[in-house]
């Protein structure tokens, strides 16, 4: 070890030991409102935020409320020894920690150990998964991101330090009840292996705020097309043109929503590995097929892993740029050197974006470790295998966004692998796990990192799994059956078919409403999907429920902390409560104020635990009182460039209320050179009438698909 990090390690060891003032050494720069950096040591010459190439939104961050540094100084620490980096920040004896990761099965992360690690999902909420954001949310109203492109470690309030200000308090296990096998700890560190890290600190002064000023940060959420947000169908891996022709109108004779189109493995002339290049048998004609998708309002989504195949046309010119192991017998390319990306560029653009292919689903950028390159695989540019596995998603995802950002359109597809910095990718992650509440518990985890994620339907054994899992997926980012393994339909249970394809017909009905969401995505930093603990007024903390003593099976007595994880909230106002198999009824924890039934505009409670008994044909729906949802007639497809639709809104509760109702063109960017509108509507109360919409002002030279004459409807009159 060079001596200059010798004589530093030793100095923050004596610096890191107990002591009320702030670390000499630890320069805190205001970044951006809100928003503090701090560098120490050296960090790596690629970091997750340098990968996802994000530009902040500023004039999102400037409309924040003003917050001063949110921790304190004196109980944040930093030591350096042996080429790694200790980090410490405090932590308060209530509080809660939300993030570090896609975690499929909890929510608060005070008490676990995470190793964060780009990954399959295995099951466990260990840090391994498809998005290791090493980003954390306190219920205190701050957050803390590490920029370190390594497998970091985190200690999220488990270990107690022998010099800590808050000892826990000791107690006999012989005697006292009390007693816990884990003990009070009052600090989250992480073990970075690296010399250096670069850190953020987030202020709120509400959770929510710190998820906005991350995500914007980030350039703001996504904003997908229109059709994005429609529904999609992925076939089965040997469809040809054809076929996928023949499914395309098979939608069209069930009356059934379709905007795109998932292509599968098939269409490559070589797949695992991948040749990029349409299989001449199953597709004679590309531009021919994608042109008949078109005319049916369809667009196309290509399936493929990155990584060449020696029959590939890119493989020469890849060769000398790609790693020193394959991935499925295909070599790697190293996407941090420009001659690959513009490699790839060249030949997608040929064989895909300019023939009209709408977008991908990119497979196979996360693991398991005998799948992908090993941690001693080398790259030409000599960036090592370890940050290359944690940021490979983002460049692939930076790389295909920014081509059709060029064209000047819109995409949106499927990732496997993400990380920091990804709020502005045009990409859901996906998986192949398969727990239905597990998915909804992902959902409301992905709120509080800066990603996208779809439960996804593929098959169930019962046409009740069936249709729940359905309703779930059509309140999700991306509603999609992924049938590429066995070619099942929406309609593939017909004792439910009039269940599934209403809910199918609702999100259509709710695009309005949902487009809006993702404009405050955009423009706000708000996830279009919370967890309810970014939700203002939500009162319920997590409880922690004692386990039972059990000489095997639980020695310790572990205690079992009860999360909100089967709930969620769409956008301001609509309350999603899935239901799951073999349930007749549920708990649903509404926040302040009071709650009303969607379907019917009935009082359901207000601040308070309630249990509903919902029928199989509805997915439970809540919406806040006061609040406005903006709908359309059921319809196939999203709107077209152009179109004008009736708008009913609807109106619930008793108190008055408001919603901005965004559009654009939805399939340009335009909207970014001022080619949007945002229109008020407004529900207020007359004296001569207890509620009255206004009329609303169509804004002049500004897109607006909607019609000006608003149908109002008041759905808790009366009741």
């Amino acid at each position: 070890m060079k001596q200059p990090n010798r004589i530093l390690g030793l100095l923050c060891l004596l610096l890191f030991a107990g002591g009320s003032k702030a670390q000499p050494g630890l320069n805190w720069t205001e970044v951006h409102p809100g928003i503090w950096k701090l560098t120490v040591g050296k960090p790596q010459r690629i970091s997750l935020l340098s990968a996802a190439e994000a530009t902040p939104n500023r004039r999102g961050l400037a409309e924040l409320p003003k917050t001063a540094f949110p921790l304190d100084k004196a109980g944040i620490s930093v030591k350096i020894v042996n080429q790694k980096t200790y980090l410490r920040f405090p932590l308060e004896r209530e509080e809660q920690l939300f993030g570090l990761g896609l975690n499929f099965q909890t929510v608060n992360q005070r008490g676990r150990i995470l190793n964060l690690h780009v990954d399959h999902y295995g099951g466990k909420d260990n840090g391994r998964t498809h998005a290791p954001v090493p980003f954390y949310v306190s219920s205190r109203g701050y957050g803390v991101l590490i920029d370190a492109a390594r497998y970091l470690t985190v200690y999220a309030g488990t270990a107690v330090r022998t010099d800590t200000r808050n000892p826990p308090v000791l107690s006999d296990r012989n005697t006292d009840k009390k007693w816990s096998s884990q003990p009070y700890s009052d600090a989250v560190e992480v073990l970075v292996p690296a010399d250096g890290a670069t850190i953020y600190v987030f202020g709120g002064p509400t959770p929510m705020q710190v998820v906005q000023r991350y995500n914007l940060m980030n350039g703001g959420g996504y904003l997908p097309p229109k059709w994005g947000l429609g529904f999609t169908q992925r076939v089965p891996t040997l469809y040809s043109q054809t076929d996928i022709l023949n499914e395309v109108k098979g939608f069209e004779a069930h009356n059934f929503p379709l905007d795109f189109i998932g292509v599968e493995p098939g269409w490559h002339s070589m797949a695992y590995p991948c040749t990029f290049e349409w299989d001449k048998t199953r597709f004679p004609n590309p531009k021919s097929f994608l042109d008949s998708l078109a005319r049916r309002g369809v667009s196309a989504n290509l399936w493929l892993n990155p990584y060449v195949s020696p029959t590939a046309s890119l493989y020469p010119k890849i060769k000398p740029l790609a790693g020193s192991h394959t991935v499925w017998n295909g070599i790697v390319p190293d996407f941090t050197l420009p001659q690959a990306r513009q490699a790839f560029k060249g030949h997608f653009m040929q064989q895909h974006l300019k023939l009209g292919v709408g977008g991908y689903k990119i497979d196979e950028v996360d693991g398991y470790d005998n799948w992908v390159w090993p941690d001693v695989a080398t790259f030409p540019s000599g960036l090592e295998a370890e940050p290359m596995r944690q940021t490979y998603g983002l460049m692939v995802q930076t790389m295909t966004g920014s081509w059709f950002r060029e064209l000047n359109k819109r995409t949106y597809g499927l990732v496997r692998a993400s990380n920091a910095g990804a709020s502005n990718f045009p990409y859901v992650i996906y998986n192949d796990y398969y727990s239905h509440k597990d998915f909804i518990t992902a959902l409301v985890n992905s709120s509080f990192i800066g990603v996208l994620w779809t439960p996804e339907v593929r098959a169930s054994p019962s046409a009740e799994e069936w249709v729940r899992r359905m309703q779930s997926v059509c309140f999700s980012p991306m509603a999609m059956l992924n049938a590429w393994a066995d070619g099942t339909k929406p309609w593939t249970f017909p004792e439910v078919e009039k269940a599934v394809t209403e809910v199918a017909n609702l999100r259509m009905q709710l695009l309005p409403y949902l487009y809006s969401t993702f404009a405050q995505y955009h423009f706000e930093g708000k996830p279009p999907f919370r967890a309810m603990n970014l939700v203002e007024g939500f009162g319920f903390k997590p409880t922690t429920v004692a386990g039972t003593f059990d000489a095997t099976a639980n020695p310790y007595a572990m205690s079992i902390r009860k999360d909100i994880k089967d709930q969620y909230m769409m956008g301001d106002y609509l309350l999603v409560a899935p239901m799951f198999t073999g349930e007749k009824s549920r708990k649903v924890y509404l926040p302040a104020g009071k709650w009303y039934d969607f379907y019917t505009g009935k009082l359901v409670g207000e601040n308070e635990e309630i249990t509903i008994n919902p029928s199989l044909d509805k997915i439970p729906l809540f919406v806040k009182d006061g609040g406005l949802i903006p709908m359309v007639p059921p319809r196939r497809q999203a709107p077209k460039p152009g179109e004008v639709l009736p708008l009913e809104v609807r109106h619930y509760g008793t108190l008055p209320g408001s919603f901005l109702l965004y559009d654009d063109d939805g399939v340009s960017f335009d909207y970014e050179r001022g080619a949007y509108s945002f229109t008020r509507l407004s529900v207020i109360k007359d004296p001569n009438d207890p509620l009255k919409g206004q009329e609303i002002t169509v804004p002049k030279g500004k897109p607006f698909g909607y019609s000006a004459s608003v149908k109002w409807t008041f759905m808790s009159v009366g009741q």
